[in-house]
């Protein structure tokens, strides 16, 4: 069977990326799909996360003024989709523009989308207020409707999108380590974006309080480096400089939960969470907040992880000095949190995909 996905780059440290590259890999080489990538201007720039070489990449060139951009963009689409002919088309682009994809080409194909956030990030990715969020988000109705299938990562998502064919198929997890985290290093790392979204200016407050009583206890964050310098400022503001380090990302990701014992997430809303299915894949125990619409989906509160109030960063502080007083408590969740994560193993959730294309095709 063939497929084309349809993106805008692979090139970003993102987690849809990062997914796109282990879903399609495994259609590549497990399922003998032949599957077909399409970026926009990403040029020779390689890819940040490995792909496999039975994966065949293709690029559209749209620049220029919105008018021109759209033309080219589509012109793009068109062409390649008459060119590779594929089977089943998936569009990964959290934009607006990637909610219209079905409208762009003549031929009766059946088309997928795949939702890698909630509908509340319009707001923060276009900085729009509430009229235009309310258009944008009609006309993302709309868009939905235009999908044989829309596929989202947690059952609460399926609310977002009311005109949609919507069905749930989580996000697959990058690696599963046969050898976790020990748990005994004093360390709690995050990973993300530096962007407000994701809440490290919270945990950073929160990081505060939990150095006052442990200040022997680091805090690394690893994620591009949108607002680090604020961070930064922040941080010297709180007095936490010293114990916090910001990088930006790394490819071997896996080495740095591993050299962990607690994984914090502080985001002001998620799509799914996949640093959390990473992290406890690695035997880390999880703090976050109970944020739309992610977390609670993954997180067994009391059981591999907490989940606290959103934005409460006494909370937040709480649960993880509690862990860190608590070793027997931490290497107990750590257990239950590998446990976990085998339920997202990329052979369970690759073969969901699977049923799905051949259902739309035949």
């Amino acid at each position: 069977m063939k497929l084309l996905y349809i993106t805008n780059s692979v090139n970003g440290s993102g987690g849809l990326e990062r997914v796109l590259s282990i879903k399609a890999s495994y259609l590549a080489e497990k399922f003998g799909y032949e599957v077909n990538i399409l970026t926009m201007n990403q040029g020779d720039v390689s890819s940040f996360y490995e792909f496999s070489k039975k994966i065949v990449f293709h690029d559209i060139k749209a620049r220029g003024n919105a008018i021109t951009y759209f033309l080219r963009y589509r012109k793009g689409i068109e062409s390649t989709v008459n060119r590779i002919n594929p089977d089943i088309i998936c569009v990964c682009d959290d934009g607006l523009k990637g909610l219209f994809v079905p409208l762009y080409f003549i031929k009766k194909i059946p088309v997928i989308y795949e939702r890698h956030t909630v509908k509340q990030a319009f707001h923060g990715a276009m900085g729009v207020g509430k009229l235009k969020y309310f258009i944008f988000s009609k006309l993302a109705d709309y868009g939905s409707r235009l999908f044989d299938r829309f596929v989202v990562l947690t059952g609460k998502n399926i609310k977002e999108w009311p005109e949609a064919t919507v069905c749930v198929i989580p996000n697959p997890n990058s690696f599963y380590t046969p050898s976790p985290s020990i748990l005994t290093n004093k360390k709690v790392i995050s990973v993300g974006t530096m962007s407000h979204v994701k809440g490290f200016d919270l945990l950073l407050k929160a990081w505060r309080i939990v150095v006052e009583k442990h200040p022997d206890w680091q805090l690394d964050i690893y994620g591009k480096p949108v607002l680090k310098e604020e961070l930064l400022q922040l941080a010297q503001t709180l007095n936490v400089h010293d114990t916090v380090n910001l990088f930006e990302p790394v490819s071997n990701i896996e080495e740095k939960y591993k050299s962990a014992s607690l994984y914090v997430l502080s985001s002001r809303y998620e799509g799914f969470g996949m640093v959390l299915i990473e992290a406890m894949a690695c035997g880390l125990p999880c703090v976050s907040f109970d944020c739309p619409l992610g977390p609670a989906d993954i997180i067994n509160d009391g059981v591999d992880g907490y989940l606290v109030a959103p934005n409460n960063v006494e909370a937040l502080a709480e649960k993880i000095i509690l862990l860190v007083d608590e070793e027997d408590k931490r290497k107990q969740m750590g257990e239950a949190a590998r446990q976990t994560a085998t339920s997202y193993m990329p052979d369970r959730i690759v073969e969901k995909w699977d049923v799905m294309f051949k259902e739309l095709v035949s």
